[in-house]
């Protein structure tokens, strides 16, 4: 009974926070004013462009570099905030600088361009972040090798995140033990050390990336349990003491099993809100730092552990003693950054209330759906009060990550759009794209349309992230289609219809629009890559309800044009406002500027 309470409660807040009022695709449709034609869409041709950095201060250069031989000698460069334009200037060469405005957290997009016999082309497009804190937008990467490599080698590998934005960097198993994560010897760091499972971790290399990711302006984190500790660890001055029992006479401890061979050891859990252990681990945290300049701790834990025990016997809700240890650690490091993976939301409240930077969810079953995606991001809204921007760690295509092969294109793109259009971000790229918990397995590699197509998602999260991640509420909006080709439904995600998600961002209405309508699965994980690309709907007539005076209507899409922005003719009567769709891939985001 307590599961079908739950259940259902989990519906009305579901749709509580993205109701946006009822479809009427039922209804025969009633005349409707005559919708002004659109100007043509622009060409676009994609030309490689490129910044020297994945953010930038308020006020500071960008350095872009882009395909000059593609361009014609008319090529010009405007840059937007949102739909208005902040400057241009001509493309001359190669090279250029642009100098960022004073405002603070702001996301822009530049569009080269030309125009020839009345027709537009847009030739290349680039997002750009101006934020003086890269937690308020993360864009959240990972690194899970460091055998011996070049500068090279590693640049490359930086350089190649960067095109995507990544603004900070998870450093994963790069540690030796978990309870002494970095092993120094009279003072000095060793040259090299085993991890977990038995592999070479050079510290150079480790070094190296360090550095790299900080020339283009993104964060270190380094990554480690909360509550670690390889077999023998009282050898290394561990109390019995601080050990998670299973049982109350302290006599079984817990434990992760992990096979030998290839792992050097099983992980054995601690009480995190032992005072004792966690001035023990911030000491080891301590040498990290002294040695290697990381920007922080990515904190991880192994989520519900059931019923367990101190070692007084006294009962330890583990959800509980996440708090007290981050706070613990801000304490011990006040200028690192702290993020927790809270597994599947376990402990996520506590974590939001702790001295975290933005919040972080590892999703797993029973969040199957693309809905549940959308709902893990509202809810830790909820948990921070709107402070903290949320990143997602949703491993895609996770059986065909058994084996060889590759990602499924549109499975990967409509999470992110999903994702995305709720206000997330999505931890997916490193040295690969992810596909499974463990981030060495490399099994499956993206094609050239899927690391193209995600140049463009990354563009759009950047250059909209105003709308999509600073502030706003879900509202109910009224949304029509007026000539049925968009079979519009409000969110949650249904296969066969178009969802629509509708936000108040200050004087805008928002209204994202995700194409469901030849889907395949409502999974997003897209496990056996079952997803197919959408059919692309153009010239579709939509109506929008709106009570206020609409002075602009504009929108953009990741799918289209690189995500430039365009205006939209309109008609407003009757509170509705009418409009002509140019086009819907994937996902497209309308916007209403009230007047």
């Amino acid at each position: 009974m307590r599961q079908f309470k739950q259940f259902f409660l989990g519906l009305i807040i579901v749709a509580a926070l993205f109701g946006c009022g009822k479809s009427d695709d039922d209804i025969t449709p009633t005349p409707e004013p005559e919708i002004p034609v659109n100007p043509a869409t622009p060409t676009y041709s994609n030309v490689t462009i490129s910044t020297d950095k994945a953010a930038y201060s308020p006020g500071e250069e960008v350095a872009f570099t882009i395909d000059n031989l593609s361009l014609p000698a008319s090529a010009k460069v405007r840059y937007k905030y949102l739909n208005e334009v902040v400057s241009e200037a001509s493309v001359s060469g190669s090279t250029w600088t642009w100098q960022t405005p004073s405002g603070d957290y702001k996301g822009y997009i530049a569009e080269v361009y030309a125009e020839a016999n009345g027709t537009e082309t847009i030739y290349a497009t680039n997002g750009v972040d101006v934020s003086s804190d890269w937690a308020k937008f993360p864009r959240y990467g990972f690194l899970s090798e460091f055998p011996q490599l070049t500068d090279q080698e590693v640049d490359d590998v930086v350089n190649n995140l960067n095109r995507y934005h990544i603004n900070g960097l998870q450093f994963y198993d790069w540690q030796n033990k978990h309870h002494m994560p970095l092993p120094v010897e009279n003072g000095n760091p060793a040259s090299s050390w085993k991890d977990i499972i038995n592999r070479d971790i050079f510290y150079d290399t480790v070094e190296k990336y360090i550095a790299s990711a900080h020339s283009y302006n993104m964060k270190a984190m380094f990554y480690n349990l909360i509550y670690g500790a390889w077999k023998n660890a009282e050898a290394d001055g561990v109390s019995p003491d601080w050990y998670v029992y299973t049982d109350y006479t302290h006599t079984n401890r817990d434990f992760h099993p992990l096979p030998s061979p290839p792992f050097l050891s099983n992980l054995y859990l601690l009480d995190p809100s032992n005072t004792a252990w966690q001035e023990y681990i911030a000491n080891e945290n301590q040498k990290v730092y002294q040695n290697l300049d990381f920007d922080g701790y990515h904190m991880d834990q192994l989520g519900d552990r059931g019923t367990r025990y101190k070692y007084d016997g006294s009962n330890l809700n583990l959800s509980q003693t996440y708090e007290p240890f981050i706070n613990a650690m801000k304490a011990d490091a006040p200028d690192k950054n702290l993020v927790m993976n809270a597994v599947n939301q376990y402990g996520q409240q506590g974590i939001a209330q702790a001295a975290t930077d933005f919040l972080y969810t590892e999703v797993w079953s029973p969040n199957d759906n693309y809905s549940d995606l959308a709902t893990i991001i509202q809810y830790n809204n909820s948990y921070s009060n709107n402070t903290k921007n949320t990143v997602l760690a949703a491993y895609m295509n996770y059986d065909l990550a058994d084996n060889q092969g590759y990602f499924n294109t549109p499975g990967v793109l409509m999470t992110d759009a999903v994702i995305f259009a709720n206000g997330g971000s999505h931890l997916e790229l490193g040295e690969h794209m992810l596909g499974k918990e463990y981030f060495p397995n490399s099994n499956l590699a993206m094609k050239t349309d899927l690391k193209e197509a995600l140049v463009d998602y990354y563009d759009f999260l950047v250059a909209y992230e105003n709308l999509l991640r600073d502030g706003g509420s879900f509202n109910l909006v009224q949304v029509s289609s007026l000539d049925g080709k968009l079979p519009v439904s409000q969110w949650p995600a249904s296969q066969g219809s178009v969802a629509y998600i509708c936000k108040k961002v200050d004087n805008s209405q928002v209204v994202h629009l995700i194409n469901f309508k030849n889907s395949k699965t409502s999974e997003w994980r897209d496990n056996q890559g079952i997803q197919v690309v959408p059919a692309l709907v153009k010239d579709a007539k939509l109506s929008i309800t709106t009570s206020q005076t609409v002075d602009k209507v504009w929108l953009a899409s990741p799918d289209i044009i690189g995500g430039a922005s365009r205006q939209l003719e309109f008609t407003q009567s009757d509170n509705k406002v009418n409009f002509t769709l140019p086009e819907l891939k994937y996902w497209t985001m309308v916007v209403l500027e009230y007047e």
